[in-house]
């Protein structure tokens, strides 16, 4: 099968055909794309006047001031829930879509991508926007040049565009193709207080991401971690004030490794964890030590707060191999719910931090805030649920570990994203039950009246996996999607039966999660041409690699 792109006018302007290539023009091998103009809506503001702005705002607002600057609606974002049915769909860009010298990535590459998502009916795509890339030459210096050109090139195309506050490293687990780094200045910091990231009781350092043990403290070269997200939000914002809520439609935050609001309990770097591990504590740094005895103190149990279980087994063990995680375990005691809830109240808390950070730089922007929430499934159908204790979700057989998020996400009217929607209980271990945590996700987001978007966890490009996103996307049973993030734009979405695959589940979306097969030609529902070619009628065939 072959795919065919039918360029229309709803997605390419009239004034612009003349730079474009005719199909006669095509045969020849090369491609050409319209010169545009660039906008003059970016602020070309050097990295020190927004550090001025940051420093300014700082003190206007701890005197209970506002910006002037500020647009005054609430904040929300083009896909609430409502009464509409229809589920927007968006596709993860590239880990690398901004080089490492911060510029965009194969522009031209991305500009023909970008044209078939919207013309196969996507509402936009997802960029992370690395910490380690934007910050890296020095504290308050920032270069968003690569993401300034992206943002342009996305709205020519009419699209949306999700970012996300990556404040983690890039290298290490499940789908990482390349590899970014936290700013150098913040691993010089680290390599002189090794300290500061996550550590497990082995004493292994985890440098995903900051341990939320230092959340307030000024170990950042005089500022606290939240204070150095904060005031990197602050500059986005400015760099992208024009373009918020219009163009640049959610903002996802960054709490933890991968993005997600979790500790880094499964690192797959170096092959310490394998699926189905139960993962380990990470709670071994001398500033979580020292949380964990102040509250061990504070309720007289002494004993409690020298170290983490000593019973807890390691990486990839299985729960009944393991004392403190087997079917009447530790875990259970009076001693496992002391522990168990300051481990998760500790994350709970850094998450409520950021995104209090976040709403205050965000609000009366018009875009959406979101947060991303870890799905896992393994081990889900025991009664300890290891793997996401491990992680720091106090979700037990008789403990709801998600309303507690859900409720601080609607506290702060952050969008509560999730992963594994693609997963069906057939395909995994019998210890696994995605579908079970789905569900447990959606009631429990419905409860707290909290919106919720979907991911999945896997690249997928089957029908099956499409068809299982489509029956979790509607409300039947707890929460609809508001959207859903497609994982990942590449070469292979674009092969003939992947990419039909995609046009028909986007158009299901957008008829309420009910799958509607498309005809083999298609000209009326979608801006796509999708046609069956036989090997044996093309004497020639040129492919053009879109991404």
């Amino acid at each position: 099968m072959a795919l065919t792109l039918r360029s229309s006018t709803s997605f390419i302007n009239q004034k612009e055909t003349k730079g474009l290539k005719t199909p006669d023009d095509l045969s020849s091998g090369s491609v050409s794309f319209a010169q545009t103009k660039p906008s003059c809506r970016l602020r070309t503001r050097s990295s020190m006047q927004e550090a001025t702005q940051i420093s300014h705002e700082r003190a206007f607002t701890s005197e209970g001031g506002r910006s002037s600057s500020e647009k005054f609606h609430p904040l929300s974002g083009p896909h609430s829930a409502g009464n509409d049915s229809r589920v927007p769909v968006f596709v993860m860009l590239p880990l690398d879509t901004v080089t490492h010298g911060g510029n965009l990535n194969k522009p031209r590459a991305m500009n023909a991508s970008l044209m078939a998502l919207k013309s196969a009916g996507v509402e936009g795509v997802m960029v992370d926007a690395w910490w380690g890339l934007v910050e890296k030459d020095g504290p308050l210096e920032y270069n968003w040049e690569g993401y300034a050109e992206l943002v342009q090139m996305v709205e020519r195309h009419g699209l949306k565009l999700q970012v996300v506050m990556s404040f983690h490293q890039c290298g290490g687990n499940v789908g990482d193709s390349c590899s970014i780094p936290l700013p150098p200045w913040v691993l010089e910091e680290i390599g002189k207080n090794p300290d500061l990231v996550y550590t497990d009781k082995s004493g292994r350092r985890n440098p995903e991401y900051i341990s939320l043990g230092v959340d307030s403290l000024p170990v950042l070269r005089g500022r606290t971690p939240i204070q150095v997200y904060k005031d990197y939000m602050m500059s986005f914002r400015e760099r992208f004030r024009d373009y918020l809520g219009d163009v640049i439609v959610e903002v996802q935050v960054g709490m933890g490794p991968c993005g997600e609001l979790r500790y880094p309990a499964y690192p797959e770097s170096n092959g310490t964890w394998r699926f189905p591990g139960i993962g380990e504590f990470q709670c071994y740094d001398k500033y979580m030590r020292a949380s964990l005895e102040a509250s061990a103190e504070a309720i007289g149990k002494r004993d409690w707060g020298r170290s983490g279980p000593h019973d807890s087994g390691h990486y990839n063990q299985f729960p009944e191999d393991t004392r403190f995680f087997r079917r009447e375990g530790t875990w259970k005691t009076e001693y496992g719910q002391f522990f168990l809830e300051w481990y998760s109240g500790n994350l709970l808390a850094h998450g409520d931090r950021i995104l209090e950070a976040a709403k205050g730089v965000f609000q009366g922007t018009g875009a959406k805030l979101s947060g991303k929430i870890a799905g896992i499934h393994w081990h889900y159908r025991s009664r300890s649920h290891a793997p996401e204790l491990t992680s720091g979700y106090y979700n037990t057989r008789h403990h709801n570990g998600y309303e507690p998020i859900a409720r601080m996400f609607s506290k702060h009217n952050v969008v509560f994203n999730f992963t594994c929607m693609e997963m069906k209980d057939a395909e995994q271990p019998e210890h696994c039950s995605p579908e079970g945590l789905v569900r447990q996700v959606k009631m429990a987001t419905r409860s707290a009246r909290v919106e919720l978007a979907g991911e999945n966890a896997l690249e997928r490009y089957d029908s099956g996996a499409y068809s299982q996103v489509l029956a979790t996307s509607r409300s039947d049973s707890g929460n609809g999607l508001c959207a859903f993030t497609f994982l990942r734009l590449n070469k292979r979405l674009f092969e003939g039966e992947n990419w039909r695959n995609l046009v028909e589940f986007v158009k299901s979306m957008s008829e309420g999660g009910w799958n509607r097969r498309l005809s083999e030609l298609d000209t009326s529902g979608t801006n796509l041409y999708v046609g069956f070619i036989k090997e044996k009628n093309v004497k020639k065939t040129k492919e053009v690699a879109l991404v």
